[in-house]
């Protein structure tokens, strides 16, 4: 046992169900999604036609952000087919960012070989979690991109044979393209991951001044981050089906 400042940038195996481990990481993950899948399941069943504050406000920014999708995306049918995975990642990474200084996220846990394991923590910190969530994100582009172009005009946008320009054009544009799933990985992990060893060392030197502050200003960020990844997920799709023949 040793005192001072642990930062681990791994998580941490808290066990293992059929030789697949569990990370304190991804038990918060499930913890999270069964707390919002449970509580969609509530608010659905308390929906009245005569809305009350709580349901007219959640209305309002639903219709908010289906308008504001409908404007980029140019077609309300794309629109309302892709607001679940926007909004679904919003909110996700918002309350998983939102919760990661609450009581208990990363102080509860126990002693293992001398050295502490704590049960809960926030996945956003995870590398593998903010991989994984970009590949989702990367892989609903590209299939978006080819079920709306065709596979041979979107593959047009990157593999150009009329001139050598044009080919090294798309070579380019492919680099970028792949990656999306390091820019949408690593900046997600990297502010959230540095937000979080930043309030350890301030709570470590300065205990009773800088946390709070820093807590609060920390959780604007991870909203800031969250919605950051919702729209780069939006911009891109809208990027993926534009026809090469009309992209500036």
């Amino acid at each position: 046992m040793h005192s001072g400042i642990s930062v681990v940038l791994k998580a941490e195996q808290l066990g293992s169900v059929f030789n697949f481990p569990i990370t304190n990481s991804l038990l918060m993950a499930w913890l999270v999604m069964a707390f919002l899948i449970a509580g969609a399941y509530f608010f659905s069943k308390s929906l009245k036609m005569i809305p009350g504050k709580l349901q007219a406000g959640i209305e309002w920014a639903f219709e908010g952000a289906i308008a504001y999708m409908t404007e980029v995306l140019e077609s309300e049918v794309l629109a309302r087919r892709f607001f679940p995975l926007v909004a679904t990642i919003f909110i996700f990474v918002a309350f998983i960012n939102e919760i990661e200084f609450f009581p208990g996220v990363g102080s509860l846990g126990f002693f293992h070989a001398s050295e502490f394991l704590p049960v809960l923590r926030a996945p956003t910190t995870d590398l593998n979690f903010t991989l994984a969530l970009a590949m989702i994100s990367f892989f609903t582009i590209e299939i978006t991109g080819i079920a709306t172009l065709g596979f041979f005009k979107y593959a047009g946008k990157y593999v150009n044979l009329t001139s050598t320009i044009g080919f090294v054009v798309g070579l380019i544009e492919l680099m970028s393209n792949l990656g999306r799933l390091i820019s949408f990985s690593f900046r997600l992990f990297g502010n959230i991951f540095a937000g979080e060893v930043m309030v350890l060392v301030a709570g470590y030197f300065l205990p009773y001044v800088l946390p709070a502050p820093l807590m609060g200003f920390e959780m604007f960020i991870g909203l800031v981050q969250a919605l950051v990844f919702a729209m780069l997920t939006l911009f891109f799709i809208k990027l993926a089906i534009v026809d090469p023949h009309e992209a500036h």
